[in-house]
């Protein structure tokens, strides 16, 4: 059995970080998101092979995951020749599918009886099964309104206010037989929510959904990459490095030098080879990735700093993310959910514009 992850899109929304990395490999914490999505998938034993649908900078998402021992699970690098959509990438891996397949969309993060919906899918004896998530508020989402038996009715994408009837939206998992995959043609650009699953309504083929009630985020765009650490700190997606951790702990990687005098609130993750000066503070909800520098009285909160990251001394960073090797100057103030990609510079700062 195959798992097809679709992971060839630009990540636009979580720009300026996706400019030098494709999304499916930006760091959660210190590990690529695409191997927590791996980690679901493994949990299916008659899966064999996962492919990997890619396009934007496939070079260095197979670099990254062909470097990794012990994956656990085969892997096939498949590069669209454009790209195609989230169905038409589909239809391009179908030489390789031979039997039911397991879809993924690559900024999905979610807790999932993976096993289950399998089981689900094929006792309705259908040909096409997607995951409902209910939200709290669907004014802000495209939704999947179905009968009271679960079969699927119709797609509302971006509904007014007066058509919402229903709070499910697409989880981005699917469960698809192959031999539904004629529908879409091959080798152009493709929608599977705005014209593969309407076409499989339209032509009364059997298409369900599974309800799923466990933790799910989007991750691509910047406050959703946040809120993603967030959660896993405080346990609501439970996994590594905070997995059965008690709340509020501080991680701190075994090479990190952090000097006396720092203060350290928990929740909060130092990784490897980073260096905290004396005096600074390092707040709850904060994410010092490889090799990070902190410098003399640095302040920070609730931010992100990617790896190989300088912080000159009185710096202050509050709900902030920062690419790769960014450099800070001392007295440098960022703040309010602003994001700087790789190598971005802040000069320091001398107070004259005060």
């Amino acid at each position: 059995m195959k798992a097809i992850l679709l992971a060839g899109g630009k990540g636009t929304r979580l720009r300026p970080l996706t400019l030098n990395i494709p999304k499916p490999i930006v760091p959660i914490f210190n590990r690529p998101f695409l191997l927590y999505q791996l980690d679901l998938l493994k949990q299916v034993a008659s899966i064999d092979e996962v492919i990997l649908s890619l396009n934007y900078q496939p070079d260095r998402i197979e670099e990254l995951i062909g470097n990794i021992h012990n994956l656990g699970i085969k892997i096939r690098y498949l590069i669209e020749p454009q790209p195609l959509g989230t169905a038409g990438a589909i239809r391009f891996a179908s030489d390789f599918l031979d039997d039911t397949v397991i879809i993924f969309n690559g900024d999905v993060l979610t807790e999932l009886n993976l096993s289950a919906v399998l089981q689900y899918h094929r006792s309705r004896e259908a040909n096409a099964t997607i995951v409902l998530k209910p939200v709290e508020d669907p004014s802000t989402y495209g939704l999947v309104e179905v009968d009271q038996d679960g079969n699927v009715k119709r797609f509302l994408e971006k509904p007014k206010a007066e058509e919402i009837s229903c709070n499910t939206i697409n989880a981005g998992v699917y469960i698809i037989e192959p031999s539904t995959l004629h529908r879409i043609p091959k080798h152009m650009p493709w929608s599977i929510e705005r014209s593969f699953f309407p076409a499989l309504i339209n032509d009364g083929e059997r298409f369900v959904a599974y309800a799923s009630s466990g933790y799910w985020i989007d991750i691509g765009t910047p406050a959703s990459y946040r809120q993603v650490h967030r959660d896993i700190m405080d346990g609501h997606f439970p996994t590594e490095p905070f997995r059965s951790k008690p709340k509020g702990t501080v991680v701190v990687a075994d090479s990190a030098q952090i000097e006396d005098g720092v203060t350290l609130e928990g929740p909060c993750f130092i990784d490897e080879g980073v260096i905290v000066k004396k005096g600074a503070r390092i707040g709850a909800y904060t994410v010092l990735g490889r090799k990070c520098e902190v410098g003399n009285n640095v302040n920070i909160e609730a931010s992100i700093l990617w790896p190989s990251c300088a912080i000159g001394e009185e710096a202050s960073l509050s709900d902030v993310v920062l690419g790769r090797g960014c450099h800070i100057g001392r007295n440098a103030v960022i703040q309010s959910g602003v994001t700087l990609g790789d190598k971005a510079v802040v000069p320091d700062y001398d107070g004259f514009n005060r």
